[in-house]
């Protein structure tokens, strides 16, 4: 092999390597890096100013068709367990990163979507996004169920196994009746 393919073939090794360290290879139980990123106002908000609470990190973009489609699901399930207590959090509730790059498509997608909580954030750069980077996101809809102390309970949950993990981590009251 001549020795400039055998450089160009180390670059290629080196810069696969590279990406896959920046990227985050979030498994059960870690704690996810803090995502601070502004909303449709502009201001600012930390991932981490929800500690306590159990929260859905789904990475989305308004022209993603499966993205559009599970929001319903996420609706559904958003509106029944935002007020649960859970073993590890109070509350439920989705922290919605858009990869959009086009600032009045994502408003547009969340108003026509209905998405009512209040965690829409995005820095409208897409794939190349620091987030998305650092969160190591190569497709869409992506999303981490995270407890009250930001640990990953579950990977990519949709539909029923999202609602199953929630069942899981509530906290149940039970009510004695007297004979």
């Amino acid at each position: 092999m001549k020795a400039h393919k055998i450089k160009k073939y180390l670059l290629i090794l080196l810069s696969v390597f590279s990406m896959k360290v920046a990227a985050q290879d979030l498994q059960i139980g870690d704690v996810v890096p803090d995502i601070v990123l502004k909303d449709t106002e502009g201001v600012e908000i930390k991932l981490s100013s929800l500690r306590g609470q159990v929260v859905l990190i789904d990475f989305w973009a308004s022209w993603c068709k499966p993205c559009r489609k599970e929001n319903p699901e996420i609706i559904k399930t958003y509106e029944a367990y935002k007020d649960k207590t859970f073993k590890n959090g109070n509350g439920f509730t989705v922290f919605s990163v858009s990869l959009d790059h086009k600032e009045s498509a994502w408003k547009k997608a969340i108003a026509t979507d209905h998405l009512t909580w209040p965690y829409q954030v995005s820095d409208l750069k897409g794939w190349n996004g620091e987030v998305a980077k650092m969160y190591g996101i190569k497709s869409i809809p992506q999303s981490y169920l995270i407890d009250g102390e930001g640990q990953v309970i579950s990977i990519n949950p949709r539909g029923e196994s999202l609602e199953k993990e929630l069942r899981k981590f509530s906290k149940r009251t039970f009510f004695f009746m007297n004979e």
